[in-house]
């Protein structure tokens, strides 16, 4: 099985005073950094679990989105 890479979207949050990382073709999977590079690592985490779970699950995992800019 090939790995997919998923965009990601990082943002900075006022109300959580820190950086969001959310994956938008996996719905509800986010993350929280300190910094842009911590949330970029803590999003890679997310996907894993929400791949893991969606695999336990017996569910198909979308295909990644082209981004576009």
């Amino acid at each position: 099985m090939s790995k997919k890479f998923y965009p990601v979207t990082i943002f900075y949050s006022e109300e959580d005073q820190g950086f969001i990382a959310i994956v938008p073709d996996l719905k509800g999977c986010s993350a929280f950094g300190e910094t842009p590079q911590e949330a970029l690592q803590e999003i890679q985490v997310a996907i894993d679990l929400w791949l893991d779970v969606a695999r336990r699950d017996s569910k198909a995992a979308p295909e990644p989105s082209l981004m576009t800019a």
